[in-house]
């Protein structure tokens, strides 16, 4: 089946259960030894704030989108899942594939697709292809003189493989190159997503790890160097015996504990704004909240809020709404539907679909 299925009482869909159960201790051990290794990985000096693409971090699901933009975390059968960690793409998902599109801030189009097939007994292999289109723009000289028009517009295409380590662990590693071009200059980069992800049935808990967007640029604009989006994230999900509900708290930017921001009041104010840089503010801004129903198999409906989006639009005229979001999804035989909503600043709304199809049930009925 494509998407929106949840296990709550089963183990992955994909892996081998005949071999010898594996000890607790050793599960955990392994998991150790994988974040060591993943967190050994990071440059010391990442996410100083001078870092570009940060389109990388808008992600095609509206799984993920409605539950606050960020999930690492989420164990489900829906392909869309894996997109911020590939830990989570797994053999359940062989054979799906999922259209996305999504209407931006700034008449922003993105879309794209995603494939994934299995390999062998353990692995699971797929592709992704992602179009990040910001509208038509005027073109000036140096003097200000309007010349034309452009269309700047960001491309990436990602191979990604996982792998079970144990009955309850699985990582996974995505290559993603990314080509911008924006006028007369263009820039190719390389980056790398590294994730890991424990899985208890029994108890329905999900705990991932993930550092995103390792790499760099290998052809710049001009003579500076971009950075990219380096960022180390923590994610917990789960549900609670028969409670039709799952919760996932996902922690992000933990390569810097300071993220302030500025407080602009209700609009009347005037001179220098109000600098927030509070232990709480810190400590929120981190944090992205979901709450999925899943009471029913064959559709779902999640809410996120995401403390970092309200505060980044943090103006006088913010909406209700700011740092809500809102997804719901469905699956009828072998397609899945799904729809994400958000509105983080009142002149600002952002929308999402996902469309998904599992091609072996589709042509074995």
């Amino acid at each position: 089946m494509p998407c929106i299925t949840h296990m709550p009482q089963t183990n992955r869909p994909h892996i081998a259960m005949n071999s010898e159960p594996v000890r607790h201790n050793t599960i955990y051990r392994n998991l150790a030894i994988t974040l060591l290794a993943i967190l050994s990985a990071l440059p010391i000096n990442a996410q100083d704030g001078s870092s570009a693409y940060n389109f990388l971090n808008i992600t095609s699901s509206t799984r993920i989108y409605g539950l606050g933009g960020i999930n690492i975390s989420l164990v489900d059968d829906d392909i869309t899942v894996s997109d911020q960690n590939p830990a989570l793409l797994g053999q359940e998902m062989s054979g799906q594939i999922s259209l996305n599109y999504m209407k931006y801030v700034g008449g922003s189009n993105f879309a794209g697709v995603r494939y994934g097939h299995s390999v062998g007994a353990h692995g699971t292999w797929g592709v992704n292809m992602q179009y990040f289109g910001y509208g038509s723009m005027k073109e000036t000289d140096p003097e200000g003189n309007i010349i034309g028009n452009f269309s700047p517009k960001d491309l990436t295409f990602g191979a990604t493989y996982s792998h079970d380590i144990t009955d309850r662990l699985r990582g996974g590693i995505n290559v993603k190159m990314v080509y911008s071009s924006y006028a007369d200059y263009t820039a190719f980069a390389l980056a790398t997503d590294l994730g890991i992800n424990y899985y208890d049935p029994e108890r329905d808990l999900s705990l991932s790890a993930v550092v995103s967007n390792l790499g760099g640029q290998v052809k710049r604009f001009n003579e500076s160097y971009d950075r990219l989006p380096i960022d180390v994230r923590l994610g917990w999900s789960q549900s609670f015996g028969t409670f039709p509900l799952r919760f996932s708290i996902t922690a992000h930017n933990l390569t810097k504990w300071h993220l302030p921001y500025y407080e602009t009041g209700d609009g009347t104010e005037t001179g220098s704004f109000k600098v927030k840089d509070k232990f709480t503010s810190n400590l929120f801004r981190h944090l992205v909240f979901g709450v999925d129903l899943i009471s029913n198999p064959n559709w779902y409906i999640g809410l996120g809020y995401n403390y970092k989006t309200r505060t980044d639009m943090s103006t006088y005229n913010r909406n209700f709404l700011s740092g809500f979001s809102l997804g719901a999804g469905m699956r009828v035989k072998a397609f899945g539907f799904g729809i994400a909503f958000a509105q983080p600043h009142t002149g600002a709304s952002t929308f999402m679909v996902n469309v998904n199809c599992s091609l072996s049930d589709l042509i074995h009925g």
